[in-house]
């Protein structure tokens, strides 16, 4: 395709071509309108200029007879630019008058008529053309008064040309902007098709060029380039996710075939398989449980929620879990300390709040000082309710995590090197993390002074309830390790 054919069959020359087309007519229109009006005005201001001057003569020859009207039409026919002027007999004789031939008939037709004629002037000019208008006086005597017509053609064809003129000025302006305007829509569009090239191909850091002029185009590639950046940010972290789940489940996949390879290999009786199956069993529900945390961590991102939004007692809720985690804090010689008085009311999926506290509790227990040479400490669990607010808290006196990875380990398998040698996933405080900004709230991972302290912020009520084709089946709850 031709540059002018690809500047053609743009949208914005269309669009210039059809609104100079709208234009050009309107201007042919109102000029057609503006030289009619004005051949009419002249038409009108001629007539009314040859019927007072016969008014005029009239009276003349009504005062002095036809010797005073003679002397008048002499005087009046040198004067520079004079009308025309015939004064006959009965007989149809020229008395006076600067005209010196004309058609057969006309004075015998009254009123106002165009016709050719000759003026007396010696021939030295051609047949003319002028409005006259024959007026019959008495005792036979005829008057005929006219004017010429061809300084009214000169000024019409001097209307006409500049109408012609001024037309095609706005057509040659309106083709020259509409081309323009064209190369210039033309030229931004073929950078955002070169840079969708570039990204199409691979290189996603490539972004759309922002003139500055803040126009629509400009807030199209802002727009764009922010779609952008959040679809290049959803693929690192695909990407990051993808490498970790590798990563991650590599180990116990190749501890379960080493398991099934043992049990080949070595099982010789019904008690020797059947220990090999539970084995199997247990890594295999460990495997599901990461994939369950994974679909909920998902779900609860996109917005899909188990079950509408209901509200409930989260004191309540703060108990019931901390009761479920009572012997195995009892195991390990720690205590769980609940401090939330009913009623403290939420709007939120109950399920999902108490996945997340039951979460915390699990991470606060599992990295409490326990294998240093003594009990481990306290953890405590708190809910209240400030400005329309519940915050929700747990907090425990182990290791705690460094300033600069508190952020970090809210992504999904992200753990630090002081927990490799424990079992988890690391899904455990990105479900929470997902879990909050489901219910539109905040997380923070606070120093306890020794230990980790995490606070909920969660609104009392969301400022958007789920519709239906966000609620998901409702399905058993699990436990996610960290």
């Amino acid at each position: 395709m031709t540059g002018l054919r690809k500047l053609i069959r743009t949208t914005a020359f269309k669009l210039m071509a059809a609104y100079l087309l709208v234009f050009t007519l309107f201007a042919a229109s109102l000029l057609g309108y503006f030289f009619w009006n004005a051949q009419r005005l002249l038409g009108s201001q001629i007539s009314n200029s040859i019927n007072a001057e016969i008014n005029s003569l009239s009276d003349e020859y009504a005062q002095g007879g036809v010797m005073l009207l003679a002397s008048t039409i002499e005087a009046r026919t040198r004067r520079p630019g004079s009308l025309l002027y015939l004064l006959t007999t009965p007989q149809g004789e020229a008395l006076v008058g600067n005209v010196s031939e004309l058609p057969d008939g006309v004075l015998d037709k009254p009123g106002l008529s165009n016709i050719p004629y000759r003026r007396d002037d010696g021939g030295k000019a051609g047949p003319r053309t002028a409005l006259v208008r024959v007026f019959a006086l008495q005792d036979g005597y005829k008057l005929l008064v006219g004017l010429d017509l061809d300084e009214q053609s000169r000024v019409r064809a001097i209307m006409f040309n500049a109408a012609l003129w001024s037309v095609g000025l706005i057509m040659l302006l309106g083709v020259a902007g509409g081309w323009f305007v064209a190369r210039r829509v033309l030229h931004r569009l073929d950078d955002i098709n070169a840079t969708s090239r570039s990204i199409m191909d691979g290189d996603l850091g490539r972004r759309l060029k922002v003139a500055g002029t803040d126009d629509e185009f400009d807030r199209l590639a802002s727009t764009t380039n922010a779609m952008l950046d959040r679809i290049q940010e959803l693929m690192a972290g695909l990407k990051e996710v993808s490498d970790n789940i590798a990563h991650d489940l590599k180990t116990p996949l190749t501890r379960l075939r080493n398991h099934a390879e043992e049990a080949l290999r070595t099982a010789k009786d019904e008690d020797a398989y059947r220990a090999a199956l539970d084995r199997t069993i247990e890594e295999s529900e460990g495997l599901i449980g990461t994939f369950n945390a994974l679909l909920m961590i998902a779900r609860a991102e996109g917005g899909r929620i188990d079950g509408a939004l209901s509200e409930f007692d989260v004191a309540e809720a703060v108990h019931a879990v901390a009761e479920l985690y009572e012997p195995v804090a009892e195991e390990s010689g720690a205590r769980i300390v609940v401090a939330a008085k009913s009623p403290l009311l939420l709007r939120g999926n109950r399920e999902l709040v108490s996945q997340a506290l039951a979460n915390l509790i699990d991470n606060a227990l599992k990295y409490s000082p326990k294998e240093e040479g003594g009990p481990a400490g306290d953890v405590t669990i708190a809910a209240e309710k400030r400005e329309g607010r519940v915050i929700l808290s747990v907090a425990d006196h182990g290791a705690g995590i460094p300033q600069a990875d508190r952020q970090r380990v809210l992504e999904r398998f992200v753990r630090l090197e002081s927990s490799r040698t424990r079992p988890g996933s690391g899904l455990g405080l990105a479900l929470v993390s997902a879990m909050v900004k489901l219910h539109g709230g905040t997380i923070r991972l606070e120093d306890n002074q020794p230990g980790l302290r995490v606070v909920l912020e969660l609104p009392d009520r969301p400022t958007e309830e789920p519709t239906p084709s966000k609620l998901a089946l409702r399905r058993p709850g699990l436990r996610v390790r960290s």
